[in-house]
């Protein structure tokens, strides 16, 4: 336990930090007789840390300014979707940046929801080269793409790059208005911009249900 509380020395006095020595070991003699294990649970790492801070940090942006977003950015965040991991590494995703005024307003007749963001990616898999689960009822291309967009998602959050999500849109509307190839097939849109002033997160985004009642170990 002193080595867990050394660090302490660098911030509290030392006198307080002798103090809550004196705290924890009691606490710790405290359940020994009372037939309990105290734990301490330290984080496995800092960057276990950082990414639950990014995860929680993260929100689906509604209100985005006109600053264009930087091409070392947009760069980064294509890299992390490249690195996502796909069923067999098929890598089936097909990744389309869309940030001319023509394209933007193609987006814009298929969705509502661009919120003046000025760039959109739209990510899409081919359907022709996925991974067919035993049993040959499912198929991977979904899930393997939804894996690319949320590496891409994060990577914006990590980049300080503001996102939204989109999915309310007709996916085959926007794959014809667009030209895309017939083996392809959309997944969803990702806003990426930044924020303008007022925005934020809505008002019920940190309420998340506790562990019991989304897990459960058998």
């Amino acid at each position: 336990m002193d080595a867990f509380l050394a660090p302490l020395s660098l911030i509290f006095s030392h006198s307080a930090t002798a103090l809550l020595l004196q705290i924890m070991n009691r606490l710790v003699q405290k359940s020994i007789h009372s037939g309990f294990t105290f734990v301490i649970k330290q984080p496995l790492n800092t960057t276990e840390m950082k990414f639950l801070e990014l995860a929680e940090k993260r929100y689906s942006c509604k209100k985005f300014s006109s600053k264009p977003l930087e091409e070392e950015k947009l760069e980064y965040i294509l890299q992390a979707g490249r690195l996502a991991p796909t069923a067999k590494n098929l890598q089936e995703q097909r990744i389309y940046v869309a940030a001319s005024p023509e394209a933007l307003a193609r987006v814009d007749e298929a969705t509502p929801y661009r919120y003046g963001a000025p760039l959109v990616l739209i990510v899409a898999y081919d359907k022709d080269n996925v991974y067919i689960y035993p049993g040959g009822k499912r198929r991977s291309g979904i899930e393997d793409a939804s894996i690319v967009a949320t590496h891409l998602m994060l990577a914006a959050a990590d980049a300080g790059v503001d996102s939204c999500w989109l999915n309310c849109f007709d996916p085959e509307k926007l794959h014809a208005a667009l030209g895309l190839p017939d083996n392809e097939e959309i997944l969803m849109m990702l806003d990426l911009g930044y924020a303008a002033d007022g925005a934020g997160p809505l008002p019920n985004h940190f309420s998340r249900k506790p562990l019991e009642e989304t897990v459960t170990r058998i």
